[in-house]
């Protein structure tokens, strides 16, 4: 997709939803209702998805519009990083996810750790809060999102793991696997072991 254009789509699509929240007027409604079919109009032309399907997307979306929550756990032994395989793309990425609503986030990234690791984990620091469209320029999305990552540790093992992950294991931090890239980027692995060397150091947000 093309930066500029998703980010006026999704602007467009924000404004819409939230008029469609509060307004009762039937002609300010109507706009309301128009401007999201544009959105649903100009995110088909950036991308491979049609009109009708970003339209039933963006209907399902309600009340006022904000960003939704990615978690993300990190788990380092010695200079090795556990990395989980995606299904999706055969690539490898830092355990995670979107956060269930009445998760709290901690919950959230101890679930997505357990289901795509096999590992029972423990969050010891919130290390970096990022608004993913200022790292993630060439891979924008419909929806803005921001990042929380959390330094974990291992407390046990936990069994199988969630159908969309094929394996995970740790990789040496300088002999890292191909990485899913709209998950994880390999900066990011390298601000999360800084952490973990120097726990002292505030926690990095955009």
């Amino acid at each position: 997709m093309s930066t500029k254009h998703a980010a006026w789509a999704r602007k467009i699509q924000s404004i819409a939803q939230i008029g469609l929240e509060y307004a009762t007027d039937p002609y300010d409604r109507q706009r309301y209702c128009e401007l999201r079919a544009l959105s649903a109009e100009m995110m088909a032309e950036i991308s491979e998805v049609p009109t009708f399907q970003w339209l039933e997307l963006f209907k399902n979306e309600t009340g006022y519009a904000t960003p939704k929550v990615d978690v993300r756990g990190a788990v380092f032994q010695g200079s090795e990083v556990l990395l989980c395989r995606e299904q999706s793309d055969g690539k490898w990425s830092l355990p995670g996810g979107w956060a269930d609503v009445n998760d709290p986030p901690s919950t959230a990234v101890i679930r997505e750790l357990r289901e795509e690791t096999g590992y029972e984990v423990c969050c010891t620091k919130l290390a970096a809060v990022l608004d993913r469209d200022l790292h993630y320029n060439e891979d924008q999305r419909p929806y803005h999102s921001y990042k929380l990552m959390f330094l974990c540790g291992i407390t046990g093992t936990a069994g199988g793991l969630d159908h969309d992950i094929e394996e995970a294991r740790f990789f040496p931090l300088d002999e890292l696997p191909d990485l899913s890239l709209s998950r994880t980027l390999p900066e990011h692995i390298e601000l999360l072991f800084r952490h973990h060397q120097n726990p002292e150091l505030p926690t990095a947000f955009d």
